[in-house]
């Protein structure tokens, strides 16, 4: 018999809500299927204001609350929306998994109290849908001592691992690897900045949202010395667990990079995706010599670098996740559902050997509907 879940997630790029509607069966080793999905919108002004609080401001605990609300209610209207497309009562959803809108990421390391903090009150997503939500999936591993990210190498294992090398790789924001060795072990990190600042660079220079298939970059040239700056910086040799954010890469980074270089625009948008490649590729080699690369995330439709990967990674099979059964595009918010799955079961959702955590552990907290 069916066993759904809707799956919601807002990465760093907060660019819209991934909504899923997923079906796990009654399998005792269940795989997932999409059923509907969604990308709902997040209008500019609520993606100003969540841009606004990424970086310490004024007023911050009011601005903090009252956008937690929103998004809530941003959040709600996404499932709502799903639910509508899909044809499905609110009553035959088991619960609803929301990872929230990352705001603030300080793992360990970095302050003397390390914290995360994700927006989007489940309590109004529970009381406005009539599910029951599951969330905060990332402070009990960090509880633990663990970085509280990256999250889904847990449900990569249960999705992808087989008896080979495999690699999955998400370009969101940020760019994580999940290493899925062939004798079963997992092992995943943040690697750095994946479209984040691409994102920003094209905004700021030709008023786009994105770099659509990567055009504009591949029409640059790779600065060398502003590649050799971005790519000194501490993140990129420190030994994992790490995990990052805006935080860390973010426009000062680059513009204090770029300082006293003459640049063109497109130059530095080639750059920034050799950077992303450059990162990525070079976890992918600490890993294994050879095996298939799954991507995912929006950088898995960026054309621009994907060619990048394939050159520095000769001797990997790469593919988007979708030639593995799940589209790339709603793999996360589908990891998310999942989690949700495994909290309300009482498995685990962590995996220490990513995190650092001290062990294993229930991820989440459950908002009755």
């Amino acid at each position: 018999m069916p066993d759904l879940y809707i799956g919601l997630m807002s990465g760093t790029s907060v660019d819209s809500i991934d909504a899923v509607l997923v079906d796990f069966g009654d399998e005792d080793k269940p795989k997932p299927r999409i059923l509907t999905a969604l990308g709902h919108p997040i209008h500019p002004p609520l993606r100003d204001a969540i841009l606004a609080l990424c970086a310490p401001g004024p007023s911050e605990l009011d601005r903090a609350g009252q956008l937690d609300r929103q998004l809530g209610q941003t959040f709600a209207e996404a499932a709502n929306t799903l639910l509508a497309r899909a044809g499905v009562k609110a009553g035959d959803i088991t619960a609803i998994g929301s990872h929230g809108q990352t705001v603030r990421h300080r793992p360990p390391g970095t302050v003397a109290s390390p914290f995360t903090l994700q927006l989007g009150d489940p309590n109004t997503i529970a009381a406005l849908t009539g599910i029951t939500t599951v969330a905060d999936f990332r402070r009990r591993d960090m509880a633990l001592g663990g970085q509280g990210a990256p999250l889904m190498p847990a449900f990569h294992r249960a999705a992808f691992a087989t008896d080979r090398n495999r690699a999955v790789v998400n370009i969101g924001g940020m760019a994580n690897i999940t290493e899925l060795a062939a004798d079963g072990s997992v092992y995943g990190y943040d690697t750095g900045p994946g479209n984040a600042l691409l994102d920003y660079w094209i905004g700021l220079h030709q008023g786009q949202p994105f770099d659509r298939d990567g055009a504009w970059a591949a029409s640059g040239r790779v600065h060398s010395e502003l590649l050799n700056r971005l790519m000194a910086d501490p993140y990129f040799a420190a030994k994992p667990p790490k995990s990052t954010g805006r935080e860390t890469f973010n426009a000062s980074w680059l513009e204090q990079a770029c300082s006293g270089l003459e640049l063109a625009p497109a130059d530095v948008q080639a750059t920034l995706s050799e950077v992303t490649a450059a990162s990525v590729a070079e976890a992918v080699h600490l890993f294994a010599d050879g095996g298939e690369l799954l991507v995912c995330g929006g950088g898995a439709k960026n054309k621009d670098l994907q060619s990048r990967l394939r050159r520095r990674l000769p001797t990997w099979s790469i593919a988007d996740t979708g030639s593995y059964g799940i589209d790339a595009d709603w793999l996360e918010a589908v990891g998310f559902a999942w989690l949700a799955r495994q909290t309300l079961l009482g498995l685990p959702g962590n995996c220490p050997g990513v995190t650092g955590a001290k062990l294993e552990t229930v991820l989440g907290a459950i908002y009755p509907a």
